[in-house]
């Protein structure tokens, strides 16, 4: 039961995933022919990541009491819808309300995704069983926008989101036919969302976790949405070419995260974490530095060693949590929150920053933030992790008395 319910999700996520990562190289060019500027850019991620952190803690919680299956297959149902109606689009606004539908969409599908492994994941191995998700999830993203930027050179931008609705729709079907109807659930610790999240909000282990999960997803707007346009203007430069670049760190990313898992499961997180933050901080910084195709692919691979190193550790404080604290969705969808809240605050400061100092500027602040909150972020759960083990002696102090 169990390895069927982690084969389906991670496989439904695979495919829905491709279909998301088929629009990447090409969604900031539509809306740049639809007028957008560099502020509007980010407002259109920024809506996606509002709607989307939003709804997380209340599908995460709802999902721990109600069961998963019909919030998978919801949120795979409204993306194929949005791959419908984007190519309809008549101007910045409506991609702007497209995108906050999608938003809804997804706080279904990735959040729930994880806590299913969340669950399943025996102790001793979160980094793994996080890391199978992971690879599901970048290994779509990854694929994506190689297709995404051939069939926009073969047919056209608007094919592709139609080749996104088709995918998603695809993935809609295997859910609903191979997941069960019931999953276990786990109903330790549970309780309401607002409750739950005030005792999240006492620990300081769980708030530096959720701070390093904030930190590192400030660049995915300067690394995703401004990339299409700064290869733009290269000569002989091709949506195929942006879509591999693209590829290149979602795939480096895949292929590592199952053998970073294991690292995490066994090594030191924070010194991990750390190390993960590091070199994504020096990539953001060197981005903009890349004036040719290979130097940029040679810096995104960099980019995706980084992200591969830090993401299991953070997904097996994650499972920890939840399992020890708060309840699988519950904590899935509040880890997941920070990451939209990351992906919208990195949208405003980058398009604000570009529009007012230039591209430069926008990687060089999102570069200094990872770093500096990753640092603050260890710093916490270290002073978290020592009260832990205090509290713990002093209950068994307590007994023994």
């Amino acid at each position: 039961m169990f390895n069927r319910i982690l084969i389906t999700v991670a496989l439904s996520v695979f495919i829905a995933l491709l279909g998301v990562g088929i629009i990447i190289p090409v969604l900031p060019v539509w809306a740049t022919e639809l007028g957008a500027s560099g502020f509007a850019l980010g407002m259109i991620t920024a809506t996606f990541s509002l709607s989307r952190g939003l709804l997380q803690p209340v599908v995460g919680n709802l999902s721990d009491r109600w069961g998963r299956k019909g919030f998978l297959v919801t949120g795979l149902f409204i993306y194929g819808l949005v791959g419908l109606l984007i190519p309809q689009a008549q101007g910045v606004v409506h991609l702007v309300i497209i995108r906050t539908f999608q938003g809804v969409g997804a706080a279904m599908i990735v959040p729930v995704a994880m806590a299913y492994a969340s669950f399943l994941a025996p102790p001793g191995q979160e980094g793994r069983y996080m890391g199978v998700v992971n690879i599901a999830i970048f290994s779509g993203i990854g694929c994506g926008p190689i297709l995404g930027g051939l069939f926009s050179d073969l047919w056209g931008l608007g094919a592709v989101f139609y080749m996104m609705a088709g995918l998603c729709f695809i993935a809609f079907i295997f859910v609903w036919f191979n997941m069960p109807v019931f999953c276990p659930l786990e109903r330790k610790g549970q309780t309401g969302l607002f409750d739950s999240l005030y005792r999240i909000f006492l620990r300081q282990r769980t708030v530096g976790i959720l701070i390093a999960r904030y930190a590192t997803m400030l660049m995915m707007v300067p690394t995703m949405a401004f990339l299409p346009v700064m290869m733009a203007d290269w000569s002989g430069s091709s949506g195929v070419q942006t879509g591999i670049v693209i590829a290149s760190r979602t795939l480096m990313n895949a292929v590592l995260q199952y053998p970073f898992g294991k690292l995490a499961d066994y090594g030191n997180k924070k010194l991990l974490l750390l190390a993960g933050a590091l070199c994504m901080s020096c990539a953001v910084f060197l981005i903009p530095s890349a004036t040719d195709f290979l130097t940029m692919i040679g810096l995104y691979l960099f980019l995706g060693f980084g992200e591969a190193v830090l993401w299991p550790v953070l997904g097996a404080y994650a499972v920890e949590e939840g399992r020890n604290h708060f309840g699988h969705g519950t904590m899935m969808g509040v880890f997941n929150l920070a990451m939209s809240a990351g992906v919208f605050t990195g949208a405003m400061m980058a398009g604000i920053s570009m529009d007012t100092l230039g591209v430069r500027h926008s990687f060089v602040l999102t570069s200094g933030a990872i770093l500096g909150l990753c640092l603050f972020a260890v710093l916490l759960i270290r002073a978290g992790e020592k009260k832990d083990s205090l509290d713990a002696d002093r209950s068994l102090s307590s007994s023994a008395g």
